[in-house]
């Protein structure tokens, strides 16, 4: 059973003012994730806002203009940052406020840090220009990237105590990851192929006649584009229906968040199969009144519910 501190403790005025700075930059660059969090008391709301804008740090390395070689120094430094949070070396009034808000949110949560290590093994991918032969390669990816940050969210959300199985909830929380990833991947396929990147595996490009890659906004001529979609789509439903066995683990509002921001990608994931060619003309999005939807949604404990209902049927 993975607990955590419930108990509010007093937070320092150096503290806070970290925290606010990454909530800022949370607000500001993560919407989809900014609304789920909305959901948590403050404590953990703080500790996701500064575990986001250390993950934006480095997502930010990796996307940015630099050579890459010079990104791949930023990552290591970025490393080095890491491990004094580690070492518990960043002091209140350090002048990296995300180090002040990452550093005190691991002293009072049990995040597994090696998760920010695993990202930025990620970014260092991307850096390299990695690419991905089959589902099983860029699943490695896949779990540095996001399913790392889903075991790193489960040290903040913590299990309640005698929930069952709560022994599978990293490997829940880790699968939700990669569900999130993959409709990320369909979602800006278009704006990745801009950049150069190309996630989806290659034998999946092969199979659908789309190996020429999605350079605009329409299919490369004589592939089954909606095809190679709607498989994507089917393998990623999948992974949202092992990682929502998570949800009936987590106490109401910490079930609540992870509902919400997994029903939003969802319903992108209902989006992008409805109109498959969309992907290739810009990006896809909910608009405010259905994410708030979604948000309620979780609030009541729907899913989670729905999901223990379907866990007790299948061991019956």
């Amino acid at each position: 059973m993975i607990r955590t501190v419930e108990s509010e403790q007093h937070v320092s005025a150096p503290v806070l003012a970290a925290y606010s700075y990454c909530e800022a930059v949370t607000g500001q660059q993560a919407r989809n994730f900014a609304y789920g969090i909305r959901l948590l008391p403050t404590s953990k709301r703080r500790a996701m806002s500064a575990l986001y804008a250390f993950s934006r740090r480095v997502d930010d390395i990796g996307d940015g203009t630099l050579a890459p070689d010079v990104k791949a120094a930023r990552l290591e430094e970025t490393r080095v940052l890491l491990a004094r949070v580690r070492a518990g070396d960043v002091a209140e009034d350090d002048t990296d406020p995300v180090a002040v808000a990452l550093s005190h949110t691991a002293g009072y949560f049990p995040v597994p840090l090696g998760g920010l290590d695993e990202l930025i093994d990620g970014v260092l991918m991307d850096v390299r220009g990695e690419a991905y032969e089959t589902w099983d390669d860029l699943k490695v990816y896949c779990r540095c990237v996001a399913g790392a940050i889903g075991r790193l969210s489960l040290g903040v959300f913590g299990t309640e105590p005698g929930a069952r199985g709560a022994e599978r909830a990293p490997e829940y929380a880790d699968t939700l990851g990669l569900a999130l990833q993959l409709t990320n991947i369909l979602r800006d396929v278009r704006e990745d192929a801009e950049g150069g990147r190309t996630y989806l595996p290659a034998d999946d490009l092969a199979k659908f006649g789309c190996s020429a890659g999605f350079a605009g906004p329409t299919p490369p001529p004589g592939s089954d584009f909606a095809g190679l979609v709607h498989f994507e789509v089917r393998r990623a439903r999948a992974l949202f229906a092992e990682g929502y066995r998570l949800l009936p683990m987590l106490d109401r509002r910490s079930g609540a968040c992870v509902a919400a921001m997994a029903g939003i990608y969802r319903r992108l994931l209902d989006r992008i199969e409805r109109e498959p060619e969309a992907v290739l003309r810009g990006r896809v999005s909910l608009p405010g009144r259905e994410k708030a939807y979604v948000a309620v949604r979780g609030l009541s404990g729907l899913d989670a519910r729905h999901v223990s209902r379907r866990t007790v049927r299948r061991r019956v």
